[in-house]
């Protein structure tokens, strides 16, 4: 690569995040027209293209079957009964519609993607809070991010905690063992800043009107098998990996995916078509364009320089730079998509481990697996950051994408500062939570 391709690819970068940041232009059609941009220039080639996507695959196919899976679920009828027993349950208290909300929220972001829990349960949060009489805006907020906090529960919850996590062969149990817990601390660290943040909320009383009956589920079978469908994908994301035919988280999602849209077509309850058209595929292609953008970042051979200097910084302290690279990731998946820069962080810190040689050269290698105790604290602190920080910002992570989308279709548009008034300050609580976290999770592991 030239040097001017190098100067061309981190300027369009550049250009395509502060054009999402200051709302200049859409952000599925900024990361569109960057990656043209590269195109053009002749720095994106086919197969950094067909690169861009192995590395995308995986966290794709995850979404796109959680979304899938909760269209389905929301033909079902389901969540008309849940949005019923929330409303009951909040006995028009606000602090108890907050509290609420995390308890139905983190569960199911355990096993389905962030962005799909959001889709999932958004028209249940908007009813409760129309019901309520307070703007849904916030509580929509809050939603993706105890979403994303969640996501850190299992290995499957977020996209970059599996990118993370299969990078070094971690299992799904291993991953509840080291990991789990800090995920945990994340969610119970929101709870203390929601009367700070959401004050009128909080302290916020309805008198409700009479309660409604429950609706009767048209068709309960259909509910059943929606459920059943759901149900077998958390199976196999618990056990999938340990069965004689090993299948993946990504797999697994494409299974329940296909097992959802049949279901639909042999129920008959609305056309496969419907499911499809409500697929949001705007985020898809915007996570897909961002991965482009990163794997020309990565050809300028910026990442590999950065794996010298963090070996010239810390040496071997293998704890510092597991600190550092929760501030230095959270930041960056404030600013980008949390996935891509996860993918460009691990090479770049495979790379400083080869060079502080605390693994051979291998460890490049896709399929490595024999890391050092030692090691793992700092691939957690990667975990932690890319989905934390993610929090920070409108275009942070898939599900806060989702939740504009969802705002704007419900006539509230949602701008990038009036994100940052709720993000900022839980992802810097979070963040500080984590790197204690880290901290004790590096002792133990020595």
């Amino acid at each position: 690569m030239s040097e001017f391709q190098i100067y061309m690819s981190l300027a369009v970068f550049a250009a395509v995040i502060l054009a999402i940041a200051f709302d200049v232009i859409d952000m599925a059609v900024a990361t569109l027209v960057g990656v043209s941009v590269l195109i053009g220039f002749d720095i994106l080639r086919e197969e950094d293209i067909i690169a861009a996507v192995q590395t995308a695959g995986g966290p794709l196919s995850l979404l796109f079957g959680g979304m899938v899976v909760a269209r389905t679920l929301a033909s079902s009828g389901i969540f008309d009964r849940v949005g019923t027993a929330y409303l009951r349950a909040t006995r028009g208290s606000g602090k108890r519609f907050l509290l609420l909300l995390i308890a139905l929220v983190a569960p199911l972001c355990a096993f389905l993607p962030n962005a799909t829990t959001v889709i999932l349960l958004a028209p249940v949060i908007v009813r409760v809070a129309v019901a309520l009489e307070v703007d849904f805006v916030g509580p929509l907020i809050l939603t993706a991010i105890v979403s994303n906090s969640a996501g850190l529960l299992t290995l499957v919850g977020d996209p970059a905690t599996f990118l993370v996590g299969s990078s070094i062969g971690m299992s799904f149990g291993e991953y509840l063992r080291r990991v789990s817990l800090g995920g945990v601390l994340a969610l119970t660290v929101v709870v203390p800043l929601l009367p700070l943040l959401m004050p009128e909320l909080w302290r916020m009383k309805r008198t409700l009107p009479p309660e409604e009956p429950f609706k009767p589920l048209q068709r309960p079978w259909f509910a059943a098998v929606a459920l059943a469908v759901l149900g077998l994908m958390v199976v196999l994301f618990l056990f999938g990996e340990s069965l004689p035919i090993r299948i993946v988280p990504p797999a697994v999602a494409i299974i329940a995916a296909s097992l959802a849209l049949l279901v639909i077509y042999g129920a008959k309850v609305e056309p496969v078509d419907n499911v499809f058209h409500d697929i949001d595929w705007k985020t898809l292609l915007f996570l897909g364009c961002i991965f482009c953008l990163v794997q020309a970042v990565t050809k300028t051979g910026l990442l590999q320089r950065l794996s010298v200097r963090l070996y010239e910084w810390f040496g071997t302290e293998l704890t510092l730079v597991a600190l550092g690279l929760i501030g230095a990731i959270g930041l960056l998946s404030s600013l980008l998509a949390n996935i891509p820069v996860v993918a460009a962080s691990i090479m770049m810190v495979k790379g400083y481990l080869v060079a502080a040689a605390v693994v051979p050269e291998l460890a490049l290698a896709a399929h490595f697996s024999d890391w050092p105790d030692a090691t793992i604290p700092v691939f957690v602190a990667m975990m932690f950051g890319a989905t934390l920080g993610g929090n920070a910002t409108l275009i942070g992570a898939s599900a806060n994408v989702v939740t504009a989308g969802i705002c704007a279709r419900h006539g509230k548009r949602l701008t990038f500062v009036g994100w940052l008034r709720y993000g900022l300050p839980f992802t810097a609580c979070q963040l500080a939570v984590s790197a204690l976290y880290v901290l004790a999770l590096s002792r133990l592991m020595r």
